[in-house]
């Protein structure tokens, strides 16, 4: 026969028991609060996880750098030669006796440039910033959408 403590110790938990309980309860609680130190050791976690990822990308293409570095260097020089070429129209026009032909021309090569400016961004974005490209990829993608976003939005 159980002690009449023994039996209390069951019908309400004994030492053991209720320090278990204690012990769960504060675990969980601090689970519950997320410190800017956490936060921060996180963020670094991720920073380094992703750095990662991309050395590992670029090791497993490396038979594609020729291919990337021959797409880019085309991308880039029609969209220099456009830039240029509406830049010397647009200056030759201003001297011209009868310039709304050239100053037109001008105008229809600029669009086009313009319009490959999300291109050019990401190329010289992988190229030369490649711990920024998470931003320029944003700016590059709603340039090549059309979508310009206002503060407001």
């Amino acid at each position: 026969m159980l002690g009449i403590g023994a039996t209390m110790g069951k019908i309400f938990g004994s030492d053991k028991a209720i320090t278990s309980v204690i012990d769960n309860v504060s675990k969980g609680l601090d689970a519950l609060v997320y410190t800017d130190e956490e936060k921060a050791g996180d963020a670094a976690k991720d920073r380094s996880a992703a750095r990662g990822m991309v050395i590992d990308w670029m090791k497993s293409t490396q038979g594609q750098n020729l291919a990337r570095r021959v797409i880019a260097l085309s991308i880039v020089s029609v969209w220099l030669f456009q830039y240029l070429s509406c830049m010397a129209l647009s200056v030759v026009g201003i001297w011209a006796n009868n310039p709304d032909k050239i100053l037109a021309s001008a105008k229809v090569i600029g669009t086009f440039a313009e319009k490959m400016n999300g291109a050019v961004m990401l190329i010289l974005g992988f190229y030369f910033a490649a711990p920024y490209m998470g931003s320029i990829v944003q700016g590059a993608m709603a340039k090549f959408g059309g979508k310009h976003h206002s503060p407001k939005d």
